[in-house]
């Protein structure tokens, strides 16, 4: 009876760790940078009931889950710069799933700090009484100089009569949003070109349509917006 029980223990005990493997999905992908390059030591983590982690040798990795909603992050640091992705999935059955993820700057306030690397300069207060007296004629002659050549800047420029100035024509705004991503380094997010456009959300949309219909643009999407590349 002993070894009855104990067989009967064992094999509850293996179908229990099978029925889940059974009904898991494999979630992969790679991780790339902003340069669309695979991020070689990146550190990819989903929030599963046991979180997995793992650090990606070559950019790629992979995931076995069961069916639910899921986070997956991705962490890359290059040059003393931290970058970061993270993506939502809803898995619904069993299967496999590609989901790739780009890296762009971690803006958090300590990264900021780290970026930006700049020192504070604070001035002082209290200046020499004896230096404001001496640079006092220098002031006065420098503001002298400059107020009489206002005056004969004036006098002449009412002398020459006004020549008609033509207004230039309005450009057009497709023109203008890809002057903006141009200017951008040929890489921006849509929300940005909606903050720089006091444009309707489905206006832009359409002139960013047009845009890849021309081969000018592509999108690439992340989240719930999308990146916009400038096509070289």
């Amino acid at each position: 009876m002993g070894k009855k029980r104990c067989l009967i223990l064992l094999f509850s005990l293996f179908i229990v760790i099978l029925v889940p493997s059974i009904n898991a999905a494999e979630i992969y992908g790679t991780v790339y940078d902003m340069s669309l390059n695979p991020a070689k030591g990146a550190i990819i983590e989903v929030n599963s009931t046991t979180k997995q982690a793992i650090v990606s040798k070559d950019g790629d990795y992979s995931f076995e889950l069961p069916v639910g909603e899921y986070l997956i992050e991705a962490v890359y640091t290059s040059n003393h710069n931290v970058y970061s992705a993270e993506e939502e999935i809803i898995i619904v059955d069993k299967g496999r799933y590609v989901l790739d993820l780009l890296l762009f700057p971690d803006l958090s306030e300590e990264n900021e700090l780290l970026l930006l690397g700049e020192e504070i300069e604070v001035e002082n207060p209290y200046e020499d009484e004896e230096k404001q007296e001496n640079f006092t004629w220098l002031y006065l002659i420098i503001g002298i100089v400059l107020l009489t050549g206002i005056i004969v800047f004036l006098m002449k420029t009412k002398k020459k009569p006004k020549k008609e100035q033509k207004l230039p024509e309005e450009e057009d705004p497709k023109n203008k949003i890809y002057e903006f991503i141009k200017q951008n380094q040929g890489r921006v997010t849509q929300r940005e070109i909606r903050k720089n456009f006091s444009m309707s959300e489905a206006s832009i949309s359409l002139i960013l349509t047009e845009l890849e219909n021309e081969n000018k643009i592509k999108k690439i999407k992340r989240g719930k917006g999308n990146i916009i590349i400038l096509n070289k």
